[in-house]
């Protein structure tokens, strides 16, 4: 509900609410808020309740930090150890929509999450990809207003996103981390510049 936008920052979550909606009892409601709150979704506060985290600028640049740690990584360790069947697929669906006239944001923004999802995968480290799965969560909710995706950027993007798989494909480590170290700072150049204009 809260990626989904149903519940947005600042919005009260009742636990009795919740588990009369869904038809359960508040005891899972119970736990499933307390885990939200852990994840960095939720804020509980004795006396005033429960609601949706408001996420500032702040939080943002913190969890992109902690992505640039987490993501170089997981391009480093893929391209170490991983294997894939996938990353053909992608780097062909990527480059299919670099041909395209016109940029289909949607399924360029799908394939790279795909991508990030399937690096996780052949990094073979559970901790490291449990942890970019919660961070990932808090990601979402901090740039869920964001509408404004400039075609231009997402199209350097989905290259960005070829590089990388070109990089663990060949077994590159090094580079495969920092093109996405490059990749993300040039993501969150683009979002800041979105949320901070005028």
């Amino acid at each position: 509900m809260i990626i989904d936008r149903e519940l947005v920052p600042g919005d009260g979550v009742s636990e009795r609410g919740i588990a009369t909606q869904f038809g359960v009892g508040r005891m899972p409601v119970r736990e499933a808020i307390r885990t939200l709150a852990q994840e960095g979704l939720l804020d509980v506060s004795p006396m005033r309740g429960t609601f949706v985290r408001q996420l500032s600028l702040g939080d943002l640049q913190e969890i992109h930090e902690l992505r640039m740690a987490l993501e170089g990584m997981a391009a480093f360790l893929a391209a170490q150890r991983g294997s894939s069947d996938q990353l053909p697929a992608l780097e062909d669906a990527l480059g299919c929509l670099l041909a395209e006239r016109l940029l289909d944001v949607p399924e360029a923004q799908r394939l790279g999450w795909l991508l990030h999802d399937e690096m996780f995968r052949m990094a073979g480290n559970l901790r490291l990809q449990h942890t970019y799965e919660n961070l990932r969560l808090q990601s979402g909710l901090a740039l869920q207003g964001l509408k404004d995706y400039d075609p231009a950027r997402t199209r350097l993007a989905v290259a960005e996103h070829i590089d990388i798989i070109q990089a663990i494909s060949r077994r590159e480590a090094e580079q495969a981390q920092q093109l996405m170290l490059t990749h993300l700072q040039n993501a969150m150049r683009a979002r800041l510049q979105i949320l901070i204009k005028p």
